[in-house]
């Protein structure tokens, strides 16, 4: 595993770790859209830039997941109002 493929798994797991910091009822959407957008797009990056098939991959599925989370919660922000 090559330096980008260990940083994909960095943003996926910071993405994690700032999801259950960020839950609650008074959880400021935007900034929870920004920052799991930010980093899974970074993550994604890093996967392609990743030189093993394996790991980029894996580190772009588990990146597309966040995006997919992310796009859910830009979703529910414009159905909320």
């Amino acid at each position: 595993m090559n330096k980008f493929g260990i940083l994909s798994f960095l943003t996926f797991s910071a993405s994690v770790l700032f999801f259950f910091a960020f839950r609650g009822p008074n959880a400021n959407l935007s900034l929870g859209i920004l920052v799991f957008g930010a980093l899974s797009l970074l993550g994604i990056l890093f996967a392609i830039l990743s030189k093993r098939w394996v790991t980029g991959i894996i580190g772009g599925l588990l990146n597309g997941l966040i995006l997919v989370f992310t796009y859910l919660l830009l979703l529910a922000k414009g159905i909320g109002g």
